[in-house]
């Protein structure tokens, strides 16, 4: 039991870094920075810090097999799944591109019973259903968007839906500390050369760099190495469906941080959520 605390600790701290991440870019954004160049930031800056931690602390790196499936991971299908992610939204409404995201935690459940024979169980399945529900109220509101913008969504849950398998795989075997850092370094690469080509806008003042900073440790060091410590722990499937916080904890922010005024729909689906989690967190218990 004290494991399973462990990763549902690990996994509700991810959440609240990832949920915190588009507070943070709104104000790096509102500083002068553009995607490409708060993308390259954040695992650079990330990526970096992962690696002197390594050294620091003498941590094992991933055998070479593991590292070309992370550098696979991390520079392939991260990449795309943000690309297609930000594409969406040049098509349909943030809602309803967050929303097709969330259909992650179903297909990761279901993808992995049928592939990899994972227990899935009744009350397990229903918890999922749950949190899918209950993200669904979280996000409602001016939901539209074109075919295209429907389709670069749902493209954008299956790459993070496979990124999620892929990684719970690997971690059966790698530390998480080691695996998270080759993740992130490949993303750098991989923007880094988008950075290069392209014509990037970075941050004007010291407040957008302070908003890149808490992207890279909170919403990055701290988000994906608590979901690789929470997934080895518990699982592709119940980490995916505790990772469902995320929108909660956005939307609580940016009512706090933003002032931007909560719908009774959103604390109906905040609550279901949160009901869903509590249940989730009591299975095996």
């Amino acid at each position: 039991m004290q494991g399973r605390a462990w990763g549902v600790a690990a996994v509700i701290g991810s959440a609240i870094g990832f949920g915190a991440l588009p507070i943070f870019a709104r104000q790096a954004y509102s500083d002068g920075a553009d995607v490409t160049a708060v993308l390259f930031l954040r695992f650079l800056i990330a990526g970096l810090l992962m690696a002197l931690l390594m050294v620091a602390g003498r941590r094992p790196w991933p055998r070479p097999f593991a590292i070309g499936a992370l550098v696979l991971i991390g520079g392939g299908i991260y990449v795309l799944q943000s690309f297609s992610f930000f594409k969406a939204l040049q098509y349909a409404s943030a809602g309803l591109v967050g929303l097709l995201l969330y259909l992650y935690p179903f297909l990761v459940t279901v993808l992995g019973a049928l592939l990899f024979r994972e227990p899935l169980g009744v009350k397990r399945f229903t918890a999922v259903c749950l949190a899918l529900a209950g993200t669904a109220l979280t996000l409602w509101g001016g939901m539209s968007g074109s075919t295209v913008g429907i389709a670069f969504g749902v493209i954008a849950a299956l790459l993070y839906s496979a990124y999620i398998l892929m990684g719970s795989r690997i971690l059966k075997n790698e530390e998480a500390f080691g695996a998270a850092a080759v993740v992130m370094l490949s993303a750098a690469a991989v923007f880094g050369v988008m950075v290069a080509i392209g014509e990037p806008a970075f941050p004007q003042s010291a407040a957008g760099w302070r908003s890149i900073a808490a992207i890279a440790v909170f919403s990055t060091v701290i988000a994906i190495v608590g979901f690789f410590i929470g997934m080895r722990i518990l699982g592709a499937a119940d980490a995916s469906t505790l990772s469902t916080l995320e929108p909660v904890v956005t939307i609580a922010l940016a009512a706090i941080f933003l002032g931007e005024r909560l719908q009774p729909s959103q604390l109906i689906g905040a609550a279901v959520v949160l009901g869903a989690v509590v249940w989730l967190t009591r299975i095996r218990s």
